[in-house]
């Protein structure tokens, strides 16, 4: 049943999955059934804060970015997630319980997801599938812990230059405001430390 899969899929599948577990032929048809493609123009939402998450996704191409407002309805943004990468709130989605926070498009994207009832069947199917998502919380929780060091330790160009170093393309194509936030830094800033570097 491999075939089944369009070749990006595949990819995506395999590079988040099968970094970790070994995907058996029937694991691979169960994903290719119940992994839809959905597409985001400019600016929709994915997840919408006091929305439950319906989706759990792997972007297969576009920018989406995670964040909530501040007191000045401002936006703050948490993450991204690009090319290849999981995508989505995953703790509204694991939960069932409404999002305190957004997921939106911040250019158009296209996305394969599954449902949360399909989401538990896979765990149940294929057990191996916990080895996967062990490493996925770990990853979560780790990358967490070093933004907030890098946060409260690292000054506005110590944090610029650590994040252009991990930075894919993808993101360098973004307005510089969402990059900016992210880095919790003026957009003057981000924009005077990216020509210092040209």
């Amino acid at each position: 049943m491999y075939f089944l899969l369009k070749s990006e899929i595949k990819s995506v599948i395999d590079s988040n999955f099968g970094k970790h577990i070994s995907i058996s032929e029937a694991a691979y048809e169960f994903l290719n059934e119940n992994f839809h493609e959905r597409e985001y123009a400019q600016r929709s939402f994915l997840v919408e804060s006091g929305v439950t998450a319906k989706y759990f996704y792997f972007a297969l191409s576009g920018v989406q970015a995670g964040y909530l407002l501040n007191s000045k309805g401002e936006k703050v943004i948490f993450g991204f997630s690009y090319q290849g990468s999981p995508s989505g709130i995953y703790d509204s989605f694991v939960m069932q319980t409404p999002s305190n926070y957004f997921m939106e498009a911040i250019t158009p994207s296209r996305l394969i997801a599954i449902s949360k009832e399909k989401y538990d069947q896979l765990f149940k199917l294929f057990p191996e599938f916990y080895q996967w998502r062990t490493h996925f919380m770990e990853g979560i929780l780790f990358g967490r812990g070093s933004r907030e060091v890098e946060m409260l330790t690292l000054t506005a160009k110590e944090r610029f230059d650590a994040f252009i170093k991990r930075c894919p393309q993808e993101l360098m194509q973004i307005p510089q405001k969402y990059l900016a936030s992210y880095l919790n830094m003026k957009p003057e800033t981000f924009s005077r430390l990216r020509a210092l570097r040209d």
